[in-house]
């Protein structure tokens, strides 16, 4: 699958703004699934931007303005090719795998993702109602996969209920909020029960007569990481996988981690416009 995805951020300051200092996550990833082919940032009033990869791999930009302006806009383009088949549900956990699964080397190399964040912890009794709910975490990717579909069923998709800052354990007394509050709470669950799970930021290609949710902005799911296979996406806003629908731009152990556009400014209070397009460019055969 190839897409191309137009996304803008424009700021609206209440005051003119002096100076700021940005920093962008919008750079799709290249890895073994996925290959970026083409990506521009436009980013006006005019400024170069200066790239590095952070500990997580994520391509960051930052950038500094030093003359006033009252709007900001930053506008990337990117074209993406992604070859990603579906095999988590036909995964039998060998012995093999729940050896190395239990092993202290494999859950030293992935303590990063099996600490708990200020916006993925949970309270013992909030995980505890989980497991009364859900099978037996013997096998990691049947919990996993279990633990997407109890999600799904049991919380609402509503932009209005949550904010950027709404944490793991508010999320879940709701039972409502958008991508990024499942994706804290799945993380929250997944990891109080040592299972390795990071965060992923991107983009969610719906198409046409589709009934899946996260075109409209940045969409957020999980990967888990299954021995012997990798990290494995898993989207509990939608109860799927994360598969050639799904482009990954950055992946951390929180929103954090991923923020698509953060910074600093001299000036009063803002208002922010996204707009996120995601165009098919051509399918697999």
């Amino acid at each position: 699958m190839k897409y191309k995805i137009e996304h803008v951020n424009h700021f609206v300051y209440d005051t003119l703004v002096d100076q700021s200092l940005n920093r962008i996550r919008l750079k799709p990833r290249t890895d073994e699934c996925q290959r970026l082919l083409t990506y521009t940032p436009e980013i006006s009033p005019v400024s170069l931007t200066k790239e590095h990869v952070d500990i997580w791999g994520n391509n960051v930009e930052t950038f500094f303005l030093a003359e006033p302006h009252k709007e900001l806009e930053v506008k990337t383009t990117s074209i993406v090719s992604i070859q990603r088949s579906p095999f988590i549900r036909m995964i039998d956990f060998s012995k093999e795998m729940q050896n190395i699964y239990r092993s202290d080397l494999f859950h030293t190399h992935y303590l990063a993702y099996l600490a708990q964040t200020d916006y993925t912890f949970m309270t013992p009794q909030q995980v505890e109602k989980i497991k009364k709910e859900i099978s037996s975490i013997d096998d990691p990717v049947k919990y996993a996969l279990s633990l997407m579909n109890y999600i799904y069923e049991n919380f609402t998709y509503d932009p209005e209920a949550t904010g950027v800052e709404t944490k793991a354990q508010e999320a879940f007394d709701l039972k409502r909020g958008v991508c990024q509050d499942v994706t804290n709470v799945m993380l929250g669950a997944l990891r109080a029960n040592g299972i390795p799970a990071r965060y992923v930021s991107g983009y969610l290609y719906v198409g046409e007569d589709s009934a899946l949710i996260g075109d409209s902005a940045t969409h957020a799911w999980v990967e888990v990481m299954v021995p012997g296979i990798g990290w494995v996406g898993l989207d509990p806003t939608n109860n799927v996988e994360a598969l050639e629908q799904y482009v990954r731009v950055g992946v951390g152990r929180d929103y954090q981690d991923t923020s698509p556009v953060e910074g600093v400014y001299r000036g009063g209070g803002h208002t922010l416009d996204v707009k996120v397009s995601v165009q098919l460019l051509e399918q697999n055969q």
